[in-house]
């Protein structure tokens, strides 16, 4: 897959993920109710439209569903390694969009060693750019080196 699909497959799985903050329903249920309720842009991340349909290629949506597993399987292990490598912040008083990023980029430093460490981290900055603050860059990368220090042998 190439680079340009893979951002847009951790983007849109930062999207399913931000939102499973408010659900109680399963995966599964989210996962369909995102993709018959959205119609995006012509650059697949734009505004939802209800009137235009481009449909999502194949291969970026199974890497985003498959990002969104993998994080709502490993919820709790993820979210402990955030909570005790974030110093002075609780995960209930961080920013949703930064939580979600942190979530989404740290399954990927701890569950995926196919993903270099420094692409999952530097894909958070960048979508971090786009979706969080002006904070939202230095505050993952701080705490994604963290993770990614004390889960992975230097150089992965």
């Amino acid at each position: 897959m190439a680079k340009g699909m893979r951002r847009q497959g951790r983007e849109l799985a930062l999207k399913i993920i931000y939102s499973l903050q408010d659900q109680d329903t399963s995966i599964e249920e989210v996962l369909v109710d995102f993709w018959e309720s959205f119609r995006f842009r012509d650059d697949v991340l734009g505004d939802p439209l209800d009137l235009i349909e481009k449909p999502v290629p194949n291969d970026v949506r199974e890497f985003a569903e498959g990002l969104v597993r993998g994080v709502s399987d490993h919820l709790e292990q993820i979210d402990q390694m955030i909570d005790e490598l974030s110093t002075n912040w609780a995960l209930d008083r961080m920013a949703r969009v930064d939580l979600s990023l942190l979530r989404l980029a740290a399954y990927e430093l701890l569950c995926r060693p196919d993903v270099p460490a420094s692409v999952a981290i530097n894909e958070a900055i960048e979508i971090g750019k786009v979706y969080g603050t002006k904070d939202t860059p230095s505050f993952v990368n701080g705490i994604l080196d963290k993770i990614s220090r004390s889960c992975r042998p230097a150089g992965q």
